[in-house]
């Protein structure tokens, strides 16, 4: 049992309370300089309480063109990327699911092989083989699009083979009841493999999610047309100034509009994520 020491618990709270100082500081500091005129910027200072331009500058941001060769605006640009974040985690979710279900539960030969040779897959990321996944997206009319931003994606070993350990961990005895009542192929997927699943499910969600969210270079490499922008691409295109003062006050703002997604998904699936522990301990 662990002693209840005055100085340890003073030790643990000061270590929670410096983290979360540490964590907090950086999005303070963005928040503040959404406040202020981008001119506050230029005095070799940077200012730590709010200013009066907040609501000018979130206003432009949200609803005036991004600038600097961006002709759409921030919260277009928002839903691109949540388009794209959403398509490639379902996309990978679902495609991993069904895989993992072919290999764990269905005698077809070379198997283990297919397993393997997916896993394989691991050593050849998006950026090893940009070149040839753009030739083929080219040539499939695919660019300037939606399915162009996603389906390059969507293919996921490391999904692939959590779902594959998880389901064989199911008991065999629980296979075999289900055949004995009657359940179909896709009757027992829908009705007892997923539900034994949702906690992989949620916290993949939001592993795949943030991931998708915070591409950069493939949509950067596949997308000439504004109304395709993502987010993350519009921080960067509103710092290649080459003539002028760089918009701080909008990039801040900008910034703060970006992290808001992933933080609502890691906030809302936690709850899920805790309910799926609690349920498969049940």
């Amino acid at each position: 049992m662990i002693e209840n020491r005055p100085w340890l618990t003073f030790v643990s709270h000061a270590t929670l309370l410096t983290g979360i100082a540490l964590v907090a500081l950086p999005v303070w500091m963005a928040l503040v300089a959404s406040t202020h005129p981008a001119s506050a910027f230029g005095v070799g200072h940077i200012p730590l309480w709010f200013g009066n331009a907040g609501a000018e500058t979130w206003g432009a941001v949200l609803f005036d063109k991004a600038g600097n060769g961006v002709d759409v605006p921030v919260w277009f640009m928002m839903l691109n990327s949540l388009i794209m974040a959403l398509g490639i985690t379902f996309g990978k979710i679902a495609i991993s699911l069904l895989s993992a279900y072919a290999i764990v539960f269905f005698r077809f030969p070379f198997r283990n092989l297919c397993f393997w040779i997916i896993f394989m897959t691991l050593m050849l990321p998006v950026e090893v083989r940009i070149v040839p996944t753009y030739e083929v997206v080219a040539n499939l009319d695919l660019l300037n699009s939606y399915t162009g931003l996603t389906l390059p994606l969507i293919a996921s070993a490391t999904a692939t083979f959590l779902f594959r350990q998880c389901f064989l961990s199911i008991p065999g005895e629980l296979v075999e009841a289900a055949r004995m009542d009657g359940a179909g192929p896709w009757r027992f997927f829908f009705d007892i493999l997923l539900p034994l699943s949702r906690t992989n499910i949620a916290a993949l969600f939001v592993i795949l999610f943030i991931y998708g969210w915070n591409q950069y270079l493939w949509p950067l490499l596949i997308t000439t047309d504004d109304a395709y922008y993502t987010l993350v691409m519009s921080i960067k295109r509103m710092l290649s100034v080459t003539d002028g003062d760089i918009a701080w006050n909008q990039i801040m703002a900008t910034t703060l509009l970006a992290m808001l997604p992933p933080v609502a998904v890691v906030i809302g699936m936690q709850k899920l994520f805790v309910k799926g522990l609690v349920d498969s301990e049940k």
